[in-house]
């Protein structure tokens, strides 16, 4: 390790030679190298994991703004909408530019998060070194946060690209803010072109970019919006703007050197200084007590543009996420009080023992009154010993308010979501810890040589240790199945991790294991809704609508506006031939969500059924639209021009389908009917054949190619297809007279 200017046990009175203090720091660009390499090295293999089940449909994977990319639509969407009970333009857009550049290819966003994960590593490091300098520490406070696998959730969470990209945006606020407090405290150089920016003083310019860049974070996500109080810290220390006098160990930070242009900071500490008079105690802390008023006074002017810019950001916040349901009101202010305490002493665990990490830890509603006092007991003492310690440790204090404050937002004293904690809401505050801890045991030591060695070869070791753990953490993150087993082995009573686990296996086709998993999570929660809405759509599945439809009517019971559980019931009433009904709730979907895709496309599939065409495909068009890669509606949009003799059109509906998806069995079966019709025998055989090699299993194929073959005069072959649909379909009348007509010739 580097050798840092620390405090002395005795005043050294030898020469100091007339540099400055930011000239003895070692160069920062072979440290960004090692910090950004063995970051994308540890975090190279996100760009293996794909896409899960739990909120990436909402953000990405089904999201039609998303995935129409960057528009001056969907920019005025992202600005206007409080989708997913947020409002965070930055990060809609920063979406949809992922989606335009990789579409519907997981590695590309995984690499986004990444790349801006290494970002916030060597911002986090230059800006802790411009504000403290203090190059190795603050390399190793951001070496932890590179490494430490409590941030995994929020890198190789492809949701929450909002953790990384208004991270980046706080140190860019923070950088901001020390380059504006140098300029401050410089003051104006007469007949200096560097004191100038864009025709601004430096200062003005520095406390502009500030403003500029905390607005962006807050655009990106609302938890910054403690970022004000943050500055007043920073005020504190490093930055010594609230210092009555400085003490040794204040003497490191940005405001000690300031305005010393021939002497480094630690020069300060070597020269006895003999005042004429010392002042009583009282005495001094009645000055001190006006210096410090006096100084917070301009501070908090300073603050108050950042304090509205918060302020407003929570106002919208708030309104966005009661809108969205998101907020819950089953929790009083004593339970939501008691988990803020106990989440704190939780996180503190965690970021010392990370280990059986989930993507959800359920709130229980209520924790053991022993916890919730033991959890309180160790939060006010640390604040009070961080208080005490304030002026000769003001890291301490400094760092143990950094990871309180900006827990706020998130600690649940508004609880928002079924979560008691979050690992990802340690991403910012944890800096903090770090901040105190490695000041602490860098402070602990007389300065020697071999202080410096033990601390090197220490903070190596528990940065193996943490590059580790992230490692293994990231492979959770692989699917939906790997990472919602680890949550149901990790916590108990996780009724949304079983859930979203059976609904990963259903997907894959293995509808008992989801049906299962599902009875699990009513079991714990016989009140979720979602849970009842996957077992309704999964017996419908299984060609049991009947059986489907108590679980969407009892899911609406318990919540009557959601939409999924509306579409899914017209569905399975649609099945059972009840249109008028199923069209009610097709229609309730789109009053309350307008561009819902597959609501318009069941509600066009209802129409065309009820012969009402002309209504049908404009729904069919609105899906379209709102969905641009939505191979069934465009199916569905040929099946109705086949129906008006449109064929020209209906062909380049179904072709669509097909090159969206190729598989799609009863879209060849569509597109060789059609092409029947204009005698284009052959490539509607083809279609045909196509079809059955998708799905063996069709009788309706089988029956249309027999017709075809029949037409060309191949009635062996004819009758082969014409058997195998009776086979398949047993009660196929066209099927078994088209068969008897072929044959009865031979038997004469």
């Amino acid at each position: 390790m580097g050798k840092e200017k620390q405090r002395r046990s005795k005043p050294d009175t030898s020469p100091v030679p007339a540099v400055s203090a930011v000239t003895k720091l070692p160069f920062p660009l072979p440290m960004c190298l090692a910090l950004g390499s063995v970051t994308l090295a540890v975090y190279w293999i996100a760009a293996l994991n794909g896409f899960v089940n739990y909120d990436d449909p909402d953000y990405v994977t089904s999201n039609s703004h998303v995935q129409r990319g960057l528009t001056w639509q969907n920019v005025l969407w992202a600005f206007g909408s409080g989708h997913a009970s947020n409002w965070h333009p930055l990060t809609w857009l920063s979406h949809m530019l992922d989606w335009q550049l990789f579409g519907e290819h997981a590695a590309g966003h995984h690499l986004t998060s990444v790349l801006f994960h290494v970002a916030n590593t060597l911002l986090l490091f230059l800006v802790m070194r411009e504000m403290t300098r203090a190059h190795w520490r603050s390399a190793f406070v951001a070496a932890l946060f590179a490494l430490h696998p409590l941030h995994v959730e929020s890198v190789a969470w492809v949701s929450e690209r909002k953790d990384v990209l208004s991270t980046f945006f706080l140190f860019l606020t923070l950088g901001s803010y020390a380059r504006y407090v140098r300029a401050k405290a410089a003051g104006p150089i007469v007949g200096s072109p560097a004191n100038v920016r864009f025709g601004l003083p430096d200062s003005t310019f520095y406390y502009l970019s500030t403003l500029l860049a905390f607005t962006l974070g807050l655009m990106s996500k609302p938890m910054l919006v403690t970022v004000p109080f943050l500055l007043l810290l920073l005020d504190y220390w490093p930055l010594n703007r609230l210092q009555t006098r400085s003490t040794p160990a204040q003497e490191s930070g940005l405001g000690s050197h300031q305005k010393i242009k021939t002497k480094s900071a630690s020069s300060l500490s070597r020269h006895k200084i003999t005042p004429a008079r010392v002042a009583a105690p009282s005495e001094q802390r009645g000055q001190s007590g006006q210096a410090l008023f006096s100084s917070f006074g301009p501070l908090m002017i300073e603050k108050a543009p950042f304090f509205i810019l918060s302020i407003t950001s929570c106002v919208i916040t708030f309104v966005v996420q009661r809108k969205g349901g998101a907020v819950s009101a089953s929790l009083s202010l004593s339970q939501r009080i008691a988990n803020a305490f106990v989440s704190c002493a939780r996180y503190m665990g965690k970021i010392f023992w990370p280990v059986d990490l989930s993507v959800l830890y359920p709130h229980p509603g209520d924790w053991p009154m022993w916890q919730v006092v033991a959890a309180a007991a160790l939060v006010i003492g640390i604040s009070i010993a961080a208080l005490l310690l304030a002026r000769r440790r003001p890291y301490l204090s400094i760092g143990w308010f950094w990871f309180l404050g900006c827990l706020v937002p998130v600690i649940g004293l508004i609880q928002v979501g079924i979560q008691s904690l979050a690992d990802r809401y340690t991403y910012v505050p944890i800096i903090g810890v770090w901040i105190a801890l490695v000041w602490s045991l860098y402070d602990l030591f007389p300065r020697s040589s071999m202080r410096d060695r033990l601390f090197a070869v220490g903070a190596g070791f528990a940065l193996l240790v943490c590059a580790g753990l992230t490692a293994r953490q990231i492979q959770f993150w692989h699917d939906s199945e790997t990472l919602f087993r680890q949550a149901v082995a990790v916590t108990t009573r996780n009724y949304l991790a079983y859930n979203n686990l059976g609904y990963y296996l259903a997907g894959r086709g293995r509808v008992e294991e989801a049906l299962v998993n599902y009875q699990k999570a009513i079991e714990i929660n016989p009140l979720y809704e979602d849970a009842l809405n996957n077992i309704g759509y999964a017996k419908a599945g299984q060609k049991k609508p009947a059986e489907a439809i108590p679980y969407f009517e009892a899911a609406l019971r318990i919540k009557s506006n959601h939409v999924e559980v509306h579409n899914n019931l017209g569905n399975a009433l649609s099945d059972l031939g009840q249109l008028p009904t199923a069209i009610e709730h097709y229609r309730f979907v789109l009053r309350q969500q307008p561009d819902h895709a597959d609501a318009h496309n069941n509600l066009g599939i209802a129409l065309a059924m009820q012969g009402n065409l002309d209504e049908a495909m404009e729904h069919f068009r609105a899906a379209i639209k709102f969905k641009p890669n939505y191979a069934s509606a465009h199916s569905n949009l040929g099946n109705a021009f086949a129906a008006q003799h449109k064929f020209t059109e209906a062909i380049a509906e179904y072709c669509e389908s097909l090159r969206l998806n190729p598989g799609d069995a009863q879209a060849h079966n569509n597109l060789g009917n059609v092409l029947a019709e204009q005698n284009r025998l052959d490539e509607a055989i083809e279609q045909y054949s196509q079809a059955l090699r998708l799905n063996a299993d069709n009788p309706e194929a089988e029956f249309n190619l027999g017709i075809a073959l029949a037409r060309q005069g191949k009635a062996d072959e004819a009758c082969a297809h014409y058997r195998e649909a009776v086979r398949l379909k047993p009660d196929y009348s066209a099927a078994k007279q088209q068969l008897e007509s072929l044959m009865t010739p031979t038997r004469r």
